[in-house]
Protein backbone atom coordinates (compact mmCIF):
# COMPACT_ATOMS: atom_id res chain seq x y z
CA UNK A 1 0.00 0.00 0.00
CA UNK A 2 1.57 3.21 -1.19
CA UNK A 3 1.26 6.15 1.21
CA UNK A 4 2.84 9.57 1.32
CA UNK A 5 6.22 9.31 3.06
CA UNK A 6 5.26 12.21 5.36
CA UNK A 7 2.29 10.19 6.63
CA UNK A 8 4.45 7.30 7.84
CA UNK A 9 5.04 7.17 11.62
CA UNK A 10 8.50 8.05 12.93
CA UNK A 11 8.97 4.41 13.94
CA UNK A 12 8.86 3.32 10.28
CA UNK A 13 11.92 1.47 9.09
CA UNK A 14 13.94 3.27 6.40
CA UNK A 15 16.44 2.25 3.77
CA UNK A 16 18.51 4.95 2.11
CA UNK A 17 20.14 4.48 -1.26
CA UNK A 18 22.52 7.21 -2.38
CA UNK A 19 23.17 7.74 -6.06
CA UNK A 20 26.59 8.58 -7.41
CA UNK A 21 24.97 11.41 -9.40
CA UNK A 22 21.88 13.57 -9.48
CA UNK A 23 18.88 12.23 -11.40
CA UNK A 24 17.61 14.33 -14.30
CA UNK A 25 14.05 15.68 -14.34
CA UNK A 26 13.03 12.99 -16.84
CA UNK A 27 14.65 10.28 -14.73
CA UNK A 28 12.91 11.57 -11.60
CA UNK A 29 9.52 11.30 -13.28
CA UNK A 30 10.32 7.76 -14.41
CA UNK A 31 11.67 6.85 -10.95
CA UNK A 32 8.48 8.04 -9.27
CA UNK A 33 6.37 5.87 -11.58
CA UNK A 34 8.64 2.86 -10.95
CA UNK A 35 8.63 3.42 -7.17
CA UNK A 36 4.85 3.83 -7.14
CA UNK A 37 4.44 0.53 -9.02
CA UNK A 38 6.94 -1.32 -6.86
CA UNK A 39 5.51 -0.16 -3.54
CA UNK A 40 1.93 -0.78 -4.67
CA UNK A 41 2.80 -4.45 -5.25
CA UNK A 42 5.34 -4.86 -2.38
CA UNK A 43 4.28 -7.63 0.00
CA UNK A 44 5.58 -9.78 2.84
CA UNK A 45 4.15 -13.31 2.99
CA UNK A 46 1.18 -12.18 0.90
CA UNK A 47 0.41 -9.17 3.09
CA UNK A 48 0.68 -5.77 1.47
CA UNK A 49 3.22 -3.44 3.02
CA UNK A 50 2.38 0.14 4.00
CA UNK A 51 5.27 2.10 2.54
CA UNK A 52 6.27 5.38 0.98
CA UNK A 53 9.33 7.06 -0.42
CA UNK A 54 11.00 10.34 -1.12
CA UNK A 55 13.89 11.40 -3.33
CA UNK A 56 15.77 14.15 -1.48
CA UNK A 57 18.23 16.29 -3.42
CA UNK A 58 17.18 14.37 -6.56
CA UNK A 59 19.94 12.01 -5.53
CA UNK A 60 18.83 9.71 -2.68
CA UNK A 61 16.02 7.16 -2.67
CA UNK A 62 14.54 6.79 0.81
CA UNK A 63 12.10 3.90 1.30
CA UNK A 64 10.00 3.96 4.44
CA UNK A 65 7.99 1.03 5.77
CA UNK A 66 5.38 1.19 8.54
CA UNK A 67 5.93 -2.15 10.23
CA UNK A 68 2.90 -1.84 12.51
CA UNK A 69 0.77 -3.63 9.88
CA UNK A 70 3.31 -6.13 8.56
CA UNK A 71 7.03 -6.63 9.13
CA UNK A 72 9.51 -6.72 6.30
CA UNK A 73 10.49 -10.31 5.63
CA UNK A 74 13.64 -11.65 4.05
CA UNK A 75 11.76 -12.11 0.79
CA UNK A 76 10.32 -8.58 0.82
CA UNK A 77 13.74 -7.09 1.57
CA UNK A 78 15.22 -9.18 -1.25
CA UNK A 79 12.49 -7.87 -3.56
CA UNK A 80 13.38 -4.28 -2.68
CA UNK A 81 17.09 -4.92 -3.29
CA UNK A 82 16.31 -6.50 -6.68
CA UNK A 83 14.18 -3.47 -7.51
CA UNK A 84 17.03 -1.10 -6.58
CA UNK A 85 19.44 -3.23 -8.65
CA UNK A 86 17.11 -2.85 -11.63
CA UNK A 87 17.18 0.93 -11.15
CA UNK A 88 20.99 0.81 -11.11
CA UNK A 89 20.97 -0.98 -14.45
CA UNK A 90 18.24 1.13 -16.06
CA UNK A 91 19.81 4.45 -15.11
CA UNK A 92 23.50 3.47 -15.14
CA UNK A 93 23.84 4.70 -11.56
CA UNK A 94 25.33 3.30 -8.34
CA UNK A 95 22.83 2.96 -5.47
CA UNK A 96 23.97 -0.03 -3.40
CA UNK A 97 27.66 0.68 -2.82
CA UNK A 98 27.92 1.52 0.89
CA UNK A 99 31.63 2.32 0.63
CA UNK A 100 30.94 5.82 -0.64
CA UNK A 101 30.20 9.05 1.21
CA UNK A 102 27.88 11.90 0.32
CA UNK A 103 28.38 15.27 1.94
CA UNK A 104 27.48 18.89 1.36
CA UNK A 105 29.69 21.51 -0.19
CA UNK A 106 27.44 24.54 0.30
CA UNK A 107 24.14 23.48 -1.23
CA UNK A 108 25.84 21.04 -3.60
CA UNK A 109 25.88 17.34 -2.69
CA UNK A 110 29.27 15.74 -3.34
CA UNK A 111 29.92 12.01 -3.62
CA UNK A 112 33.31 10.42 -2.94
CA UNK A 113 34.70 7.00 -2.24
CA UNK A 114 35.35 6.34 1.43
CA UNK A 115 39.08 6.24 0.65
CA UNK A 116 38.94 9.68 -0.98
CA UNK A 117 36.86 11.06 1.90
CA UNK A 118 39.46 9.82 4.41
CA UNK A 119 42.21 11.53 2.39
CA UNK A 120 40.17 14.74 2.27
CA UNK A 121 39.77 14.63 6.05
CA UNK A 122 43.54 14.24 6.51
CA UNK A 123 44.12 17.15 4.15
CA UNK A 124 41.51 19.22 6.02
CA UNK A 125 39.40 19.55 2.83
CA UNK A 126 36.46 18.35 4.96
CA UNK A 127 36.10 18.98 8.66
CA UNK A 128 34.07 17.92 11.68
CA UNK A 129 31.60 20.65 10.65
CA UNK A 130 31.10 19.29 7.13
CA UNK A 131 27.49 18.17 6.71
CA UNK A 132 27.40 14.48 5.88
CA UNK A 133 24.56 12.10 5.12
CA UNK A 134 24.36 9.32 7.69
CA UNK A 135 22.68 6.61 5.64
CA UNK A 136 22.88 4.21 8.58
CA UNK A 137 19.80 5.66 10.30
CA UNK A 138 17.26 2.92 10.99
CA UNK A 139 13.87 4.61 11.21
CA UNK A 140 12.06 7.70 9.99
CA UNK A 141 12.55 9.56 13.26
CA UNK A 142 16.32 9.08 13.08
CA UNK A 143 16.23 10.00 9.42
CA UNK A 144 14.47 13.28 10.14
CA UNK A 145 16.76 14.18 13.05
CA UNK A 146 20.13 12.57 12.29
CA UNK A 147 20.48 12.00 8.55
CA UNK A 148 22.05 15.36 7.65
CA UNK A 149 24.51 16.09 10.43
CA UNK A 150 27.97 17.53 11.00
CA UNK A 151 30.59 14.83 10.52
CA UNK A 152 31.42 15.13 14.24
CA UNK A 153 27.95 13.72 15.04
CA UNK A 154 28.09 10.68 12.78
CA UNK A 155 30.21 7.63 12.09
CA UNK A 156 32.27 9.85 9.77
CA UNK A 157 33.85 11.45 12.86
CA UNK A 158 36.46 8.66 13.08
CA UNK A 159 38.17 10.22 10.05
CA UNK A 160 38.42 13.75 11.46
Amino acid sequence: MLVDFNDLPDTSRVWIYQANRTFSATELNELKVALDLFITSWTAHGQELKAGYEIPYNRFIVLGLDQSLALASGCSIDASVHFIQSLEQNYKVTLLDKMNVSYKQGEFVAYKSLTDFKKMAKQKSVSKNTIVFNNLVANKGEYLEHWEVPASESWHSRFM
